[in-house]
């Protein structure tokens, strides 16, 4: 039954394959354009032994009262924990990710993963989502059949996307980037794998977080092929309340809750990425086989940076969505490689704003819970900026904090996208 089994699921993947590659312009030669399934339950049983075996402290230290201002708490890391070894089911995640079509591709001798999800409508957008860290690609899972799902817009306009979301190098199934890479580097791999790779001539894109930074390098450099493009993040640091004031910018009550996550970021928030930037090999190799240390160190960035309201509807930010990302980066030994990002890109958040040279539309949507603000006035410093929303629920992963909200944020790049 093993070998029919085996056999029958290559040529549903074959044929599957084929139907992608017919309905496309992918150019596989050049690139090894191969169809991708996930496959790690082998390793599951050493991953759940680790877990096990791993001894936590029998009560808090020192407790903060629930605050998070010290690192993860205790009683949260128990729970996450003991979740990982009775509830969480990786086969069934796993089945999960692998209803999404997915491929890897070779460029500039780099394995890029990718998922690629195509509308039905002949006229749809190609549009490529851009994660961070300590996200991947499974951030935006729950957003991709959406979009490529028809919208009439309320001016009549049909809107749907071909979604792209690869795995940025070094992150989950992509190889590690190579030695001195910077995200300019990573921005020109992602314009080949749209304009090369899959035959879209021009495209709009999505970016947070070091896909921000990605997205933003796309923006301004592959201005003929990128013509919009959405931030919830930009690779500029939020002004201050200094700032802010000095511009005379008067700020609601939402957004002067948005402005003390920037005030609690600048104070506490933000020693990971220093230590992250100056020795990633420190906190890479010390965590690179304890799944318990991965989920202590990524857990924490979940629960601060996300809605305190997280893993309630509309958020489908909860225990099961951490678990499975930070499976996913013990799974795939790329714990250290996606720290090294930090490492390799240390001043890639400037301070200076400057406006990239383009004329494409620039959306930009704040989530009350991101951990920076930034106004409307200062994100039309950097862009051409056509629209921009306040969420008042959500925070630094709007995929999973608020599907519903972030999904019509790209339904609107629809409104302004011309190829």
């Amino acid at each position: 039954m093993g070998v029919s089994l085996n056999l029958r699921s290559s040529l549903v993947l074959v044929a599957a394959f084929t139907a992608v590659v017919a309905s496309t312009d992918a150019n596989l030669d050049g690139f090894q354009v191969k169809p991708f399934k996930i496959d790690l339950a082998a390793e599951i049983p050493r991953l759940n032994s680790l877990v096990a075996n791993s001894r936590l402290p029998a009560k808090a230290l020192y407790p903060d009262g629930g605050s998070g201002e010290r690192g993860i708490e205790l009683d949260v890391l128990q729970e996450l924990r003991t979740d990982w070894l009775t509830n969480f089911d990786w086969e069934a995640q796993q089945a999960e990710l692998n209803t999404f079509e997915q491929f890897t591709a070779v460029i500039e001798g780099l394995t890029v993963h990718f998922v690629h999800e195509k509308s039905a409508d002949p006229d749809a957008i190609p549009v490529i989502l851009l994660h961070g860290w300590p996200s991947s690609f499974q951030e935006f899972l729950p957003v991709i059949k959406p979009l490529t799902e028809s919208w009439r817009s309320p001016i009549g306009k049909n809107i749907s996307f071909n979604v792209v979301v690869p795995s940025l190098p070094g992150f989950v199934f992509s190889d590690p980037a190579p030695p001195n890479w910077t995200l300019d580097d990573t921005a020109r791999i992602m314009n080949t794998l749209m304009v090369d790779v899959l035959g879209y001539s021009t495209y709009a894109l999505h970016g947070t977080d070091w896909g921000s930074g990605v997205g933003y390098a796309q923006y301004g450099t592959y201005n003929t092929t990128v013509r919009a493009a959405h931030f919830v993040f930009i690779p500029f640091f939020p002004p201050l309340a200094q700032d802010i004031a000095e511009n005379n910018i008067s700020l609601s009550d939402d957004e002067k809750v948005s402005l003390q996550r920037t005030i609690d970021w600048n104070a506490t928030g933000n020693n990971y990425f220093l230590e992250q930037a100056a020795k990633p090999n420190d906190v890479g190799l010390a965590l690179y086989d304890s799944p318990a240390g991965q989920l202590a160190w990524i857990g924490s960035k979940f629960k601060v940076w996300s809605d305190p309201r997280a893993g309630t509807p509309p958020s489908v930010l909860d225990n099961t969505a951490i678990l499975t990302s930070v499976s996913l980066y013990y799974l795939t030994d790329s714990f250290l490689s996606s720290v090294w990002i930090y490492g390799q890109n240390p001043n890639a958040f400037r301070v200076a704003y400057t406006k990239a040279p383009t004329d494409a539309p620039l959306l930009f949507s704040q989530y009350e819970y991101n951990f920076g603000l930034w106004p409307k006035e200062f994100v039309a410093k950097v862009g051409n900026l056509v629209s921009y929303k306040f969420h008042d629920f959500g925070g630094h992963f709007a995929g999973l904090d608020n599907p519903p909200a972030f999904i019509q944020d790209i339904r609107d790049i629809g409104l302004y996208f011309e190829a």
